[in-house]
């Protein structure tokens, strides 16, 4: 049993699921831009942990009796579908008539003051013996210190690249960055919604900064955590220097790159605007990530880029905004300043187990929980016999209200609290009694 939420057995009721966001257009239908719904002001828990919706069931994970009662806030995965809605034909002939209308207004009020102006000219030059110049600036470029967003920038951009999906119902535009090269061959690190979010079949180009594009296959995908590792025939490459999410505080300088809305090599700051928030992100509503929020703008294409910082170490990987309302464009909403990013370090150890194995393990506790209780803390709905939590002594019907010492709201608090150890790790679970638990992490492998 992983800490995805599902079901128990006993229960009688079907969790209501988080509907996930649009990545290009559902493999059901014809291709179409996605739209997002359009959801009231996102706001944050009193303790400050975003209200997330109950995800969606698997076997082994930890469930819900019941679907969350609150309304969750709407998160977007930033990939982009570029295709255009249809519209009525008479609507494109009025607004193409319109169009030509305006065109033609303006192509003669160039022509009447293009006559003017050249009379002017003429009547000045031949009263007067002067030619007017403009100053010219005489300083050189702007300086551009080592550590200064421009220095940041040209470094890291090289190892950014933009990732095209697409299937027969389904396209979608993400980022990516180079993690790994050889001579004969390069890994590129990603978002699992990114690399799966066209369906089965897909075609995956990747596109590097000088415009050249090579084909990519998937290596391996870990949707607990939503990552992917793609692999490239092209060796070589400037790869990305990897940070030390550990050392990252609340004020440090941000940089976002990638491709939002598929515009390639785009470059966003802002600063960490909060850590250990707990996401729900990924195409299947199954990822639990402790992220790193930042206000740098983040927009549909730019899932999987870096997120570096002031030295252009790479803190974490873009992987979802959280939006108030949609936009014109693509029918997706647009950054309001509240972008997440998976922490490196835990992507890091990911990275290294799909390129090393094609899969990944993360660690579990064997509980279900409650996502319908609300009186603070995770109440434990289920537990795998002879697993982690039940050797430890942990009964069903408890309240668990810290972990490692640190408050939890909910039932998803739990999960990214115990999904930021690795397996192995001892955690201190503590109970609404006052007790405190101590559980050795078990472990369960991607699928």
């Amino acid at each position: 049993m992983t800490d995805l939420p599902e079901t128990p057995a006993s229960s009688s009721h079907d969790p209501q699921v988080a509907l996930p966001p649009e990545f290009g257009v559902t493999p059901a239908s014809a291709p179409e831009v996605p739209v997002v719904p359009d959801h009231s002001t996102f706001v944050a828990g009193p303790d400050g942990v975003a209200n997330a919706a109950p995800m969606s069931a698997t076997s082994d994970a930890v469930a819900t009796t019941a679907a969350a009662t609150t309304q969750a806030p709407t998160w977007v995965y930033p990939t982009w579908t570029p295709e255009e809605k249809s519209e009525p034909q008479s609507t494109k002939k009025q607004r193409t008539s319109s169009t030509k209308a305006a065109v033609l207004a303006g192509v003669l009020a160039g022509i009447i003051a293009g006559a003017g102006s050249a009379a002017l000219v003429l009547n000045y030059n031949a009263g007067s013996s002067n030619t007017i110049t403009l100053p010219t600036s005489t300083s050189g470029a702007s300086a551009r210190p080592d550590g200064s967003i421009a220095d940041i920038a040209k470094r890291v951009l090289p190892t950014v690249v933009s990732i095209d999906v697409r299937s027969a119902s389904a396209a979608g535009t993400g980022s990516g960055f180079v993690i790994k090269s050889d001579a004969t061959q390069s890994y590129i690190l990603t978002n699992n919604h990114v690399a799966t979010g066209a369906g089965a079949g897909s075609t995956i180009k990747v596109v590097f900064q000088d415009e050249t594009s090579i084909a990519a296959t998937v290596v391996g995908t870990d949707d607990s955590y939503d990552l992917a590792v793609l692999k490239v025939a092209k060796g070589n490459l400037p790869v990305a220097v990897l940070g030390n999410s550990d050392n990252v505080v609340v004020g440090d300088t941000t940089i976002a790159i990638g491709s939002p809305l598929g515009l390639t090599g785009t470059v966003t700051s802002g600063i960490v605007s909060a850590l250990n928030r707990p996401v729900t992100a990924g195409e299947q509503a199954s990822s639990f990530i402790n992220a790193i929020q930042t206000d740098a703008a983040i927009n549909p294409g730019n899932s999987g880029g870096p997120l570096v910082n002031a030295q252009g170490q790479v803190i974490g990987i873009n992987s979802a905004i959280a939006t108030t309302s949609s936009s014109s464009i693509g029918g997706q909403s647009g950054s309001i300043g509240l972008g997440f990013a998976i922490p490196i370090n835990k992507a890091r150890s990911v990275a290294e187990q799909l390129i090393n194995t094609g899969k990944s393990f993360h660690p579990i506790i064997g509980v279900s929980v409650d996502m319908n209780y609300t009186d603070g803390g995770a109440k434990v709905s289920d537990l795998t016999a002879g697993g982690p939590a039940d050797k430890a002594g942990i009964k069903v019907g408890d309240v668990i209200t810290k972990v490692d010492g640190h408050s939890i709201a909910d039932g998803t608090e739990l999960i990214v609290r115990i999904r930021a150890h690795s397996v192995g790790d001892t955690v201190t679970l503590t109970l609404s009694n006052g007790t405190d638990v101590k559980v050795v992490t078990g472990s369960s492998a991607s699928q």
